[in-house]
């Protein structure tokens, strides 16, 4: 449910009022100090309201959200830590340089994306998964809905046979499944963004908003990168 979309041009305003409130303070020090012992009122009273009306404001808008973004992040965080699957394998499997320092990559970037995911529902007090890893399997904790535990659903998830197929290869045919599988994967979180952003009411509150927007031009960069790495390998076979 949306319940504010102008958060941005009130907190512009508030902080507007702020500054040229201390302004004043500040350059009229000895006449606010009389009127302050004559009124018992004055700059500090009105700053300490325009804060308190500042983050109110600023609570409203964290809830100015819909469920479209709420089952983004949820879904966004599953199929993030599938990525952390793929990615661990490549030291284990005699990955060559490049695609190691791909998948640590990586992973560095979703892991810190699927923190900031998290904090987003948080705040929102909406469930938060906890992400499980043992081997190929996937677990998230902490969501009810069993939709949201069906992760090979998405867009661009692989299958658990093609989890395996991917754990068992070595070397370069290691390196070039890889890249094949992490395109596919990527190419499905793009989707998801693209989805989002095609639905009513979503994508409005203004974190959820730049958490998707990262996601898809981070996603699109690194498919561009690896499907340069994927033809370089096919011209050299």
């Amino acid at each position: 449910m949306i319940y504010s979309d102008n958060f941005p041009a009130i907190a512009s305003l508030l902080i507007s009022l702020l500054v040229l409130t201390l302004a004043t303070g500040c350059s009229n020090t000895s006449s606010v100090s009389e009127q302050e012992s004559e009124s018992g009122s004055g700059t500090s009273v009105e700053y300490e309201e325009l804060e308190e009306l500042y983050w109110q404001r600023v609570q409203e808008a964290r809830m100015s959200f819909s469920q479209a973004d709420v089952d983004f992040m949820l879904a966004m965080i599953g199929h993030h830590a599938q990525a952390l699957i793929m990615s661990e394998l490549a030291p284990e499997n005699d990955a060559s340089p490049q695609i190691q320092t791909l998948a640590a990559r990586i992973i560095n970037a979703q892991e810190d994306e699927i923190k900031s995911m998290q904090n987003w529902l948080h705040r929102r007090d909406q469930p938060v998964p906890e992400i499980h890893i043992d081997g190929l399997n996937l677990m998230l904790h902490g969501v009810e809905d069993e939709h949201h535990h069906n992760n090979h659903d998405m867009p661009g998830m692989l299958s658990q046979e093609q989890l395996e197929t991917l754990s068992k290869a070595t070397g370069r045919e290691f390196d070039r499944l890889f890249l094949e599988f992490m395109i596919e994967h990527h190419q499905g979180a793009v989707t998801m963004v693209d989805n989002l952003f095609g639905t009513d009411g979503a994508a409005q509150d203004e974190d959820a908003f730049r958490l998707a927007a990262d996601i898809h031009a981070d996603q699109v960069t690194e498919i561009e990168r690896m499907q340069q790495m994927l033809d370089r390998m096919a011209s050299t076979d």
